[in-house]
């Protein structure tokens, strides 16, 4: 309970409330009885007068600070004999620093306080109730100077109204005489006169007004300076008073002294602030510092004992004093703080640390401790990637741009924009062939081109993109044969983007299939017309009118709808429909008026890449726009060369090839990834340096995801227990098969196991190959690849198991059941029989003996059971023993008796069933 009155205070304070009563009025508080409501204000008052009644300083101001200094110092004086000897001289100093406003009061008292007795104490406290009593009139006569202040204030005011209504009147005036301008001359001398006079008045009035105001406000400052000088005398702590000390000798001065003359004391300081004047009391608050004794001393006297210039700040200087101390200079010489340097800091795809904190210019460490405070635990060589990088860069202060100031790529821009000019002719149009397998895209083709390529695709289907151009009546055309397995997806992506028209090919009995709705939604990608061929109209099952229906769901509407896309029924076995077919293909593309620059450098696309052992890396590249000859430098991709041979479709050698000619060449340093566009460049240098630029970019970001897929492999097995993996080696004939194979095995991989893929490249499989396989423990699969004999002998020598495959099916169904082996096996209960426990017998060596009843199915030995009691599981195990009568048997059948016993338990009891089951594992699959 808080104390409100007097008499709980003194309760709260443990004394009587008429020596409460006595305290709260010496220090101001008139309170006459007991009951009298305290606040919290009073009580502070109260608190405030005994702390100074007993000597103690107001609350929050600083207390002294002494240090005390010893010096040293050495001088040399010849003795009696003549020889030089050295002296040791030391001087002690001591010095108190007190606040500014307490030196004029202590400048008079001695450093140490007599012992006080009592009658001190009581004279000191009639003291102190005079000082309250001199306050308490000062208070007053304040107050009354305040009151003649406020009506001098008054006065000033009445003044300046005067001032203004004489201002008014001379306007009026003024007006007046404008007004009355045509008066007699008489009356406005009179006028005039009049005005001087009142004029004269009003400046009277203002001059007393002004001179009024001044004394006023000297009054104030005067009264100011008064109240300034009490609060100062009653916020003072009260100290004791010394007696005064008796003056030094000024016989004891520097003269004939061996140390240099002891500094005034900090009160004899000259103190020309009013008492008033209060700061925040910091290090400029405080008297002098050592600093500034040393400079005072470096520019005055010189004696025998003082420091040499610049020694060490006063303090004795070593052996090593005459060096130029680095600290002095930090703490004499302030250098004004430097704004922070903002730089703008290009970030490329990939940067080590190390390059970072050069563009920075900062150290290494200082990013890595960056990195750390975001939860990446990186080293000084460590390759970021560009999102990464850039989040370094803003986070200390830098401004980050996605940018990459020397690359060289940007020379195939300008280099592109000289043949712009080119003459623009006609050429012919690429036509993707796509659908879903098995539909008869192939099978379309070969009609076409009179040839028979479906029957050399190994199982009938097309796992290879193909580029064909057929000369027809009406023009030439050129094809590309896709894929429609599903694996293939890239291979028909990349075909719908480097074509002008699609054929999309739907079998008439079959319908709309998933790889039907995958080209569609390709060619609307691409931007490209849709022309539809039904196929498969010869065969009894043909339905066109629901295969339209379902083209239409997909928003491929006929023209005969009102659509945009001519559908033509056409029969790759009868040749039905295939010139109708050719007719509406060169019919959309004089709709689209096709034209190419003939007479240019040759630009295109790597529509297949494969590595061949004897003519090396061979890439299937479409000629878009210019003219390929042979001897030209190409750049496809990282992979860059010279043409040294050129193929057509038909394996026959050319010279050139046009704008929408499909060939071969070979001649490049590696095998290029299927896609890439192809330039020609002006000379091997330059493509060389590009080259080598994407290979090491392409290698840098490969080790930026290496490095953050094993950061998220590592979490994910933390979270998830050990992952079975199937390590794999893949090797196969084309670019497009390689990605292909990699994709679809990879989607096999679970959360229980995974795929991975150790390497995979275009070509044969060769010793290096087997010794990556030895060391990685991996299967080496050869997708119609082959091994050669020493790889061979050395794969037998090592126990590694090679696989070939040339059909897609196989490989993907055979991997699969590996993995599904790996699987760890599902357990299921069987539930066999129910028991009922009908008597126990207890036998001191065996245990608890149950004779039972068999309700249901049957009991067989060292099945398990499960113990129910109330129907409710009590105990889960196995059972140790069963007989029949006193045989041991196998099983009991239901309606028969037997006797068990249990594994390690014997707590049974009469009532109590056993449930019989049995757990098999069944083996899994993906």
């Amino acid at each position: 309970m808080a104390s409100n009155n007097v008499a709980q205070f003194a309760t709260e304070l443990k004394m009587p409330a008429d020596v409460l009563l006595t305290q709260l009025r010496d220090a101001g508080v008139e309170k006459s009885s007991a009951s009298d409501e305290l606040s919290k204000a009073d009580k502070d008052k109260l608190l405030d007068h005994l702390r100074r009644a007993h000597g103690a300083a107001p609350e929050g101001e600083k207390r002294k600070i002494t240090l005390t200094r010893k010096e040293t110092t050495e001088i040399k004086q010849a003795d009696a004999t003549g020889k030089s000897r050295t002296i040791q001289v030391e001087v002690r100093k001591k010095r108190t620093f007190v606040k500014r406003d307490d030196i004029a009061e202590e400048t008079a008292k001695p450093a140490a306080a007599p012992v006080i007795d009592e009658a001190e104490q009581e004279r000191r406290a009639e003291e102190a109730r005079r000082q309250a009593e001199l306050i308490a009139r000062q208070e007053a006569d304040l107050r009354e100077k305040q009151d003649r202040l406020a009506k001098l204030e008054a006065e000033k005011e009445e003044q300046a109204k005067a001032l203004k209504v004489a201002e008014e009147a001379e306007k009026a005036a003024e007006q007046s005489a404008k007004v009355k301008a045509d008066e007699t001359a008489q009356e406005e001398k009179k006028r005039l006169e009049e005005e001087e006079a009142s004029k004269k008045a009003a400046k009277d009035a203002a001059r007393e007004a002004s001179e009024r105001a001044a004394a006023a406000e000297a009054a104030r400052k005067a009264v100011a300076d008064e109240v300034a000088q009490i609060k100062a005398m009653m916020n003072a702590p009260r100290r004791a008073i010394k007696a005064p000390e008796p003056a030094a000798p000024a016989a004891k001065s520097a003269e004939g002294t061996l140390h240099k003359p002891a500094d005034k004391k900090p009160g004899e300081k000259k103190d020309d602030k009013k008492p008033g004047d209060k700061k925040s009391i910091k290090s400029a608050n405080v008297s002098s510092t050592w600093q500034d004794d040393a400079k005072k001393r470096s520019g005055g006297l010189k004696t025998r004992g003082g420091p040499a210039g610049g020694g060490r700040d006063g303090w004795r200087a070593g052996p090593k004093g005459r060096r130029h101390s680095h600290s002095d200079d930090r703490e004499s010489n302030f250098q004004v703080p430097t704004e922070a340097i903002v730089r703008d800091i290009y970030v490329p795809e990939t940067i080590t640390v190390a390059e970072l904190a050069h563009q920075m210019a900062v150290k290494a460490s200082e990013v890595i401790k960056q990195l750390m405070k975001l939860g990446q635990m990186v080293t000084i060589n460590q390759v970021l990637d560009q999102e990464t990088a850039m989040i370094v860069v803003e986070e200390m202060g830098h401004t980050a741009h996605a940018a990459k100031l020397d690359d060289p790529e940007a020379l195939l821009v300008a280099g592109g924009e000289e043949h712009t000019d080119a003459e623009q002719l006609p050429r012919a149009p690429v036509v993707t062939v796509m659908g879903h397998v098995d539909h008869g895209k192939t099978s379309l083709l070969d009609y076409i081109r009179r040839a028979k390529v479906a029957s050399g695709e190994a199982g009938g289907i097309t796992q290879h993109i193909g580029a064909y151009h057929v000369e027809t009546p009406r023009g030439m055309i050129t094809f590309l044969d896709t894929p429609g397995h599903e694996a293939f997806t890239a291979m028909r992506a990349r075909g719908a983007k480097a074509t002008d028209i699609v054929i999309l090919v739907v079998a008439a009995d079959d319908g709309v299939m998933p790889q039907t709705k995958e080209a569609i939604a390709h060619a609307k990608a691409a931007g490209v017309p849709l022309v539809v061929a039904i196929n498969k109209i010869d065969k009894p099952g043909a339905n066109m009118d629901r295969v339209k229906q379902e083209l239409i769901a997909e928003q491929v509407v006929p023209e005969e709808y009102g659509g945009e896309s001519p559908f033509v029924p056409v029969s790759a076995k009868t040749g039905e429909g295939i010139d109708a077919l050719l007719e509406q293909v060169l019919l959309q593309a004089e709709v689209l008026e096709l034209k190419a620059p003939v007479e240019a450098p040759a630009r295109g696309l790597v529509v297949e890449a494969k590595l061949d052992k004897g003519r090396g890396p061979v890439a299937t590249i479409l000629v878009q726009s210019g003219t390929l000859k042979r001897g030209d430098v190409v750049l496809a991709g990282s992979a860059y060369g010279r043409v040294r041979a050129m193929l057509d479709e038909n394996g026959k050698n050319i010279a050139e090839a046009g704008p929408s000619i499909p060939v071969e060449i070979q001649g490049l340093t590696e095998v290029p990834n299927a896609g890439e566009e192809v330039m020609v460049m002006a000379d091997e240098r330059k493509a060389r340096e590009i080259g080598l630029f994407r290979q090491g970019k392409f290698r840098d970001v490969k080790l930026a995801k290496q490095q953050a897929a094993k950061l998220e492999n590592m979490f994910e097995n933390m979270g998830e227990g050990e992952v079975k993996n199937l390590p794999m080696i893949i090797k196969t004939d084309v670019q497009g098969s390689q990605e292909a194979l990699v994709g679809s095995l990879q989607k096999l991989s679970t959360s229980e196991v995974r795929v991975q893929v150790v390497h995979a490249a275009v070509g044969g499989i060769s010793e290096s190959d087997v010794n990556l396989a030895v060391a990685s423990k991996a299967v080496i699969i050869g997708f119609n690849a082959r091994a050669d004999a020493s790889a061979r002998k050395l794969a037998e020598a090592n126990g590694v198991d090679i696989r070939y495959y040339n059909i897609i099916y196989d490989a993907v169904d055979e991997i699969k059941a590996a993995m599904s082996g790996m699987l760890a096996p599902e357990k299921r209960e069987q539930a066999l029989g129910l028991v009922e426990i009908r008597q126990v017998i207890l036998v001191s060596k065996v245990g608890a003996i149950a004779g039972c009843y068999v309700l249901e199915g049957l009991v067989r030995r060292g099945a398990s059971v499960r113990l129910l009691r109330d129907n409710v599981v009590v105990w889960t195990g196995e059972l140790d023993s069963l007989k029949r009568f006193k045989d041991d048997v196998k099983e009991v059948k239901s309606g028969f008796e037997c006797g068990l016993t249990l594994k390690n338990f014997n707590d049974i009891k009469e009532g109590d069933q056993l449930e019989v089951f049995e757990v098999q594992e069944v083996a899994r699959t993906l």
